[in-house]
């Protein structure tokens, strides 16, 4: 990857105002250049970077502006009805409460049958996942994203590693990102 490429192709411009756009652009940023620069390096606070609350809300405003935003997962409840309902500070405090104290579990997703492109009449599973459950992957992928590709593949390889599919990974993740000794070896 050329020194000067943008560790991730969606990362904020230099010009983002301050607040938690700006903080999240830098801490990927920050991770990419010290990934690059020591391919040895042990990342030891990967989990809190997850939970910091900077990351969730640009994690629920790129939920939000997903086109599913408004498809609600087993729990019934949507982007609207969260903003209207609970208030998105609530919601992302409690989140980042469970999160922390290692309390959130993934739900099962909502299964819809939908139908397959290319109009052969045949139809395939499409799971939704609940809003919170969303937010964490965003989380997740906001801070895991600024890892450059060439370095394992880490997202892959936390989310497939023995066998499991990615609905397990959300659950395994925390866990293995924090690592038995605290980190992760990227």
């Amino acid at each position: 990857m050329p020194k000067d490429a943008s560790p991730n192709g969606d990362a904020w411009p230099q010009a983002v105002p301050m607040g938690p756009r700006r903080r999240v652009s830098e801490m990927q940023a920050k991770l990419h250049r010290w990934a690059v620069a020591d391919s040895g390096r042990r990342f030891d606070d990967l989990f809190n970077l997850v939970h910091d609350p900077a990351t969730l809300l640009v994690a629920f405003d790129r939920v939000a502006g997903n086109r599913g935003a408004g498809t609600p997962g087993v729990d019934g409840l949507t982007v609207a009805a969260v903003e209207e309902q609970v208030g998105v500070s609530g919601f992302l405090d409690d989140l980042r409460a469970q999160l922390k104290t290692g309390a959130f579990r993934p739900l099962p997703v909502r299964e819809r049958k939908i139908p397959k492109p290319g109009g052969s009449g045949k139809v395939r599973a499409l799971g939704i996942p609940r809003i919170a459950d969303r937010v964490v992957q965003a989380a997740l992928k906001l801070v895991l994203g600024a890892f450059p590709l060439e370095r394992g593949h880490l997202e892959d390889w936390i989310l497939r590693s023995r066998g499991r599919d990615v609905p397990d990974g959300d659950e395994e993740l925390p866990t293995r990102v924090q690592g038995r000794r605290g980190g992760v070896g990227v």
